[in-house]
């Protein structure tokens, strides 16, 4: 089974709109970086997402180079500045898709985004 995992900070203290807007930048970040054999596979398993939170730049930061690491797809959302945040502020991570068990080694204590 593949997913991919979209982690957002919840310190920033974004709006929901914001959040959904940056979840989109990293999930599209991360998968137009991933094989596109991986990719077709997702596709027909039904494109399995899980998105969860972080409180720090710091914690987000520790995701990705763990992903790095682990030769996983990932994209790291900096932001533009043109609304809420500072320009350059990294608001979330896009992982995978990949293999289920190579992410949940990954990020399978973080918890679920909660509003």
């Amino acid at each position: 089974m593949l997913k991919q995992v979209i982690i957002i900070r919840k310190d920033l203290e974004m709006t929901s709109g914001k959040k959904c807007v940056q979840a989109c930048h990293a999930c599209i970040g991360s998968y137009e970086k991933t094989p596109e054999a991986i990719l077709k596979s997702w596709r027909g398993e039904g494109q399995k997402k899980v998105t969860l939170e972080v409180g720090s730049r710091e914690e987000l930061i520790r995701l990705k180079n763990k992903a790095k690491k682990s030769e996983i797809p990932y994209f790291l959302v900096k932001d533009a500045g043109l609304t809420e945040l500072e320009p350059g502020t990294v608001t979330a991570l896009g992982i995978g898709p990949d293999k289920e068990e190579k992410i949940d080694k990954i990020t399978g204590n973080v918890p679920l985004l909660k509003d």
